[in-house]
């Protein structure tokens, strides 16, 4: 028996991944891939994480047409009518309106997680109580619940939350005050020693009507498209027509609507959280790793004594310091007078490049032409 008959879920698992080239690729990016050697995908991980508590029926899964089979292929348990093919990228707001339209014909009292498809979560067990403490609350009260978790550096490529004035003391959740997307460095150590904000994880939960009415309210694009768009088979299968979800804005749910209503509230998570979304990023998380009291997941990420950091690989260093390397499995790196620098390879590729320096990634990712390969 279905314990939360009115609990669902949708994942979003259409990105590209590209900050994370070579080994996270258009045809094949990070979601869909092992990528920290725990065994499974970050998709399979994020499924299997929502399906202790929400039922298999329940789930669903937004992706690109070009990804369907290998969410098919990934996911052989998620039936077909619950995985949306999106014909184009339109940020999150459009399959999270287009999911929430179709779910609301299913169950008038459903209530949704939104979950990005590619994080890492170091408690299973706190981030399901989680949760249900905000599933529950919105099954109660108006609202939208952003979940966040407490900074543990100034990291600048992370969104913050600034918390308000208190909302519900025993689940920890707050009146939502302000969202900054990637703050600076200077703000991001202010953000945190301010004690007000925190990590924004990119997972909300909210009950069908009240986005619904909320989307229709702030996003008149979408109010006036979207009851033709949810003109499809089970309400979920096909689109009719693909050319009205083209014409669509691309928007994000935070800058279109979560910053716009009335009950925005965001709670204060414990589960430990890392969002693989840079080389940079990762190096971080793997250095600056969570306590005890947050204990790490079965990954195969290791950091020696200079902050070389191996990523289900193999590597031997010499007068060598703060490195990344990713390897396929059986090979070997041996390195040896390299300092901050990434070293990745993948279906062919082998990049070397400054650890610190994005702009210099994209552009060996630009001239290479090589991310189709």
């Amino acid at each position: 028996m279905n314990q939360y008959p009115n609990y669902y879920c949708l994942i979003l698992a259409g990105g590209l991944g590209s900050k994370l080239w070579p080994a996270s690729r258009e045809h094949m990016p990070k979601q869909f891939l092992d990528f920290e050697g725990s065994g499974v995908t970050l998709i399979q991980q994020t499924y299997n994480r929502f399906a202790q508590f929400i039922a298999p029926e329940n789930i669903y899964v937004s992706t690109q047409e070009s990804y369907l089979e290998i969410v098919q292929q990934q996911l052989p348990q998620l039936p077909r009518n619950q995985i949306l093919s999106e014909p184009v990228r339109r940020g999150t707001l459009a399959p999270v309106t287009w999911a929430t339209s179709a779910i609301s014909h299913i169950n008038p009292d459903a209530c949704i997680a939104v979950t990005p498809s590619d994080q890492v979560i170091y408690s299973d067990q706190i981030f399901v109580d989680n949760l249900l403490q905000a599933l529950d609350h919105v099954s109660k009260h108006q609202g939208v619940v952003t979940l966040g978790v407490q900074p543990t550096r100034p990291e600048t490529g992370y969104g913050y939350v600034q918390m308000g004035e208190l909302k519900d003391k025993e689940r920890q959740i707050y009146h939502v005050k302000t969202f900054t997307e990637k703050p600076n460095h200077e703000f991001a150590k202010m953000f945190m020693e301010s004690g007000e904000f925190l990590w924004n994880t990119g997972l909300f939960v909210f009950g069908v009507h009240y986005m619904l009415h909320n989307i229709i309210k702030h996003v008149p694009e979408y109010a006036d498209m979207f009851p033709e768009l949810t003109k499809c088979e089970d309400h979920l299968t096909t689109l009719r027509p693909p050319l009205l979800y083209t014409a669509l804005p691309n928007l994000s749910m935070e800058f279109a609507v979560l910053e716009h209503t009335g009950h925005n509230y965001v709670q204060r998570c414990r589960f430990g959280w890392a969002d693989l979304g840079t080389w940079q990023g990762i190096a971080t998380d793997a250095i600056h790793a969570p306590t005890a009291n947050t204990p790490q997941p079965p990954t195969d990420i290791h950091v020696d004594g200079r902050d070389n950091i191996t990523i289900h690989s193999e590597a031997l260093f010499d007068n060598a310091s703060d490195n990344i390397v990713r390897l396929p499995s059986g090979h070997i790196a041996a390195i040896s007078g390299l300092h901050g620098f990434v070293v990745v390879e993948a279906d062919g590729v082998l990049m070397i490049c400054p650890k610190d320096d994005p702009a210099a990634m994209r552009r060996l990712q630009t001239l290479t032409h090589l991310d189709e390969l």
